[in-house]
C-alpha cells in the first residue's frame, strides 16, 4: 500500500501565486476607490465578485491542490476575497449616502407652497350671473323658460308686433341663416322665449328668460355682437305697471343693494303699450349726484343709470300667442345681463367679459 504523496509544487496552479491572487486584489479595491456612483460600483462587483472574476476562478482551483497545499491556498484567496466584499460594502455606504444628500438637493420640496399645483378654477361671471338672476325670480315664485339660439323669423319678429318692414329685421340688426328661403335668425333678444312659452302654456304664466342673443353690432368697449339678455313675463288677470315697478324694485334691490330703486321713462316698443325704459337710482352715489362735493363719475351727476326696457304686454301680441287679451293682461321686461354686471362690479370694458382671460376670471371665484 502506498503512502501519501508529498511530492507536489503549491504554486504549480498560476491563479494561485500569491503575487497572482495579490494582483487581483488590488485590481478590485483600485476600481471599486474609482467608482463614482452606484451604478458604476454595480459593474465594478460583476466583474471582481462574480462568477468569472479572477478571485472567483483562483478559488475554484483550490480544489486542484494536494490536501496539503489547500489551507494556505484557501487563507490567502479568502483574505483577498474578505478585503474585495469589505471595500465594496463601505464604498456602497459611502455612494448610497451621496446618492440621497444629492436627491435631497435635487428634489428639493418647498412645503410652504400650495399643495395643489393645478392652479383653481372659477365659473364665468356671466354664468354665476345668470345663475344669480334666476335664483332671485325663482324665490318670487316664477319659473325659468329657454330656447333655442336660431329661431324662427315668426317668433323673432311678427309674433312680437315686429311687422315686416320694422328697420329692426334688416341685415343692420339681425345675423339670418342660409337659405334665406329657411326665414331663420340668430335671435336677437330672448323675447322669442316669452312667445313660445305663451303658445304652449295657459295663464298665469310667470317666467324669467336668461339667455345668449345675437346683433351685428361693432365689437368695442360698450357692445358686442354676441351679449346676454334676461327678460321677464307676467301673465294674470289684472296686471298693471304697478305691479312691473314691484317686480323691477325688488330685482333691483337684489343684485345692487338695499335703497335701489327704479323709475319709468316713456318709450316705445312693439311688443309693448305703455312702454318704458327703466332707470336705476345710482348705486354708488343713491341719487345724490355727488360725492363729498364732486360729480359722481359713475351716473355723472344724473343720480340715476339706464337699465333696461320694460312696459305692458301688447295686446296684439296676446292675441297672437293664443292668449285672450280680454281677460288677461301682462307686463314684460328685459334688460342685458352684461351691462348688468358691468355695473354690479364695476367692470369699464365689456370685451373683458368675453376674451377668456383667466385672470379676469378667476377674480370672481365661483360665486357672485
Amino acid at each position: 500500500m502506498s503512502g501519501p504523496n508529498t511530492d507536489y509544487d503549491p504554486v504549480e496552479v498560476s491563479t494561485l501565486k500569491p503575487d497572482e491572487v495579490d494582483a487581483a486584489r488590488d485590481a478590485a479595491l483600485a476600481a471599486i476607490a474609482d467608482a463614482a456612483d452606484l451604478e458604476a460600483l454595480k459593474q465594478v462587483r460583476i466583474d471582481h465578485t462574480g462568477d468569472r472574476s479572477p478571485l472567483a476562478l483562483a478559488n475554484r482551483e483550490i480544489g486542484a491542490l494536494p490536501p496539503q497545499a489547500r489551507k494556505e491556498a484557501g487563507q490567502r484567496v479568502g483574505q483577498a476575497r474578505g478585503a474585495v466584499s469589505k471595500a465594496l460594502a463601505e464604498r456602497q455606504a459611502v455612494l448610497e449616502a451621496e446618492h440621497e444628500e444629492r436627491m435631497l438637493v435635487e428634489e428639493t420640496v418647498d412645503v410652504t407652497l400650495p399643495t395643489d399645483r393645478v392652479p383653481a378654477g372659477a365659473r364665468h361671471p356671466l354664468t354665476t350671473g345668470s345663475e344669480l338672476i334666476a335664483d332671485i325670480f325663482v324665490a318670487m315664485g316664477w319659473e325659468v323658460a329657454e330656447g333655442p339660439v336660431i329661431e324662427a323669423e315668426w317668433l323673432n319678429f311678427d309674433a312680437l308686433n315686429l311687422g315686416p318692414d320694422h328697420p329692426a329685421r334688416t341685415m343692420q340688426d339681425t345675423f339670418w341663416t342660409d337659405p334665406a328661403d329657411d326665414a331663420m335668425v340668430l335671435r336677437t333678444h330672448t323675447s322669442p322665449v316669452q312667445a313660445r312659452t305663451m303658445l304652449t302654456r295657459t295663464p298665469p304664466i310667470y317666467v324669467v328668460c336668461p339667455g345668449r342673443v345675437f346683433r351685428t353690432d361693432e365689437y368695442d368697449a360698450t357692445h358686442s355682437p354676441v351679449f346676454h339678455q334676461v327678460e321677464g313675463l307676467a301673465i294674470d288677470e289684472g296686471i298693471s305697471m304697478a305691479h312691473l315697478k314691484g317686480t323691477l324694485d325688488h330685482f333691483a334691490t337684489a343684485m345692487f343693494g338695499e335703497g335701489i330703486t327704479t323709475r319709468f321713462r316713456p318709450s316705445y316698443f312693439p311688443f309693448t303699450e305703455p312702454s318704458a325704459e327703466v332707470d336705476l337710482v345710482c348705486f354708488v352715489c343713491r341719487g345724490a349726484q355727488e360725492i363729498d362735493g364732486v360729480t359722481c363719475r359713475t351716473c355723472r351727476g344724473e343720480g340715476w343709470i339706464e337699465w333696461g326696457g320694460c312696459g305692458v304686454v301688447n295686446p296684439r301680441v296676446l292675441r297672437a300667442c293664443g292668449v285672450d287679451s280680454d281677460r288677461y293682461s301682462g307686463f314684460a321686461f328685459g334688460m342685458g345681463i352684461d351691462r348688468t354686471l358691468m355695473f354690479r362690479h364695476s367692470i369699464a370694458d365689456l370685451r373683458d367679459l368675453f376674451e377668456g382671460d383667466v385672470r379676469f376670471t378667476t377674480a370672481f371665484g365661483s360665486d357672485l
